[in-house]
């Protein structure tokens, strides 16, 4: 739906946990994408520290926005009281034309929303910021697409592999219409009113 590259074989290491995950989850960035280009870190009362690092723009003005922090631990249910110990991993990859570094401390609040909430995000998840996502901006949340395009998994010994998620910014309209009618439907019209998921400018699909 963005033109990203077909999925490439997961990289395995040894098991880790915690921070050796993170360590592990920058080098892979690191191989796939290259030097990053600038981060930032956001820390959040009662939870860990979590990074964004930007890469790019590139040759033709893209920039990739990747959380480093959210895959520290496995996301447990939220109905559930018990931690969780082996569970899904991820992190959030946003890709948008021109450098937009207001985004930084907004995907690190998204990234940080398992440990804050106790939610387990996934594809076709709608995640609401309630704030534009950069500044001036018009799209105030963002839809989970499928992992594997952009950034290969990172498979772990033992564990579930860390998972590298693209978001897909959405205006408020496109977010209470996804609610309603389900992520395939909303990315079904992006699609056929090809709409570019990439450009900070894009209008908001006709939902009619």
């Amino acid at each position: 739906m963005t033109g990203q590259p077909q999925e490439a074989p997961g990289r395995y290491v040894e098991s880790v946990t915690g921070d050796g995950v993170l360590l592990l989850v920058e080098a892979h960035l690191l191989g796939v994408l290259g030097q990053d280009s600038g981060r930032a870190g956001v820390s959040f009362l009662g939870t860990e520290r979590v990074d964004v690092l930007r890469f790019g723009p590139d040759d033709d003005g893209l920039a990739r926005y990747v959380s480093l922090g959210m895959s520290r631990s496995p996301m447990g249910d939220p109905g559930t009281e018990l931690v969780a110990q082996h569970g899904p991993r991820a992190e959030l990859v946003l890709s948008v034309r021109g450098a937009q570094d207001s985004v930084l401390r907004r995907l690190a609040t998204l990234a940080a929303s398992p440990a804050v909430e106790g939610v387990v995000i996934g594809p076709g998840a709608g995640l609401d910021l309630g704030e534009p996502l950069w500044d001036g901006s018009r799209f105030t949340a963002v839809l989970v697409g499928e992992p594997g395009g952009l950034v290969p998994d990172l498979v772990l010994d033992g564990e579930e592999p860390v998972r590298f998620l693209p978001v897909f910014p959405m205006t408020p309209n496109e977010a209470a219409w996804k609610r309603v009618h389900g992520a395939e439907a909303l990315e079904e019209r992006w699609l056929t009113q090809g709409r570019d998921l990439r450009d900070p400018e894009r209008p908001a699909a006709d939902l009619t």
